[in-house]
């Protein structure tokens, strides 16, 4: 399956590239990518770190409470403490990218 840098690629992409890459049941596979994602956001749950080698890290990073400002009206307001999910690319990957 060959896309553009300008599409999209959602899971059921994924799971259909799968699928005709092995021939194993759309279903099986299916129900695969749905367990894999279970797994990275149940670690990611509890607060563990995901290393995929040769792909990324997935990581919850805190970010503290910090002051914001509306561009439009310069009005200040405070952007309350929060948790976000880091995702950071393997060397090897970025290698591959720029090597297109």
């Amino acid at each position: 399956m060959k896309t553009s840098l300008k599409q999209n690629l959602g899971k059921k992409d994924i799971i259909q590239n799968i699928h005709s890459k092995f021939g194993t049941s759309f279903q099986n596979v299916q129900t695969i990518t749905e367990s894999i994602i279970e797994a990275i956001t149940g670690a990611l749950l509890k607060n563990k770190k995901i290393n995929i080698k040769n792909f990324a890290s997935f990581s919850i990073k805190e970010k503290k409470e910090r002051k914001g400002r509306n561009p439009k009206t310069k009005e200040e307001f405070l952007i309350s403490q929060r948790k976000t999910i880091n995702f950071k690319v393997s060397s090897s990957l970025k290698k591959k990218i720029n090597n297109l």
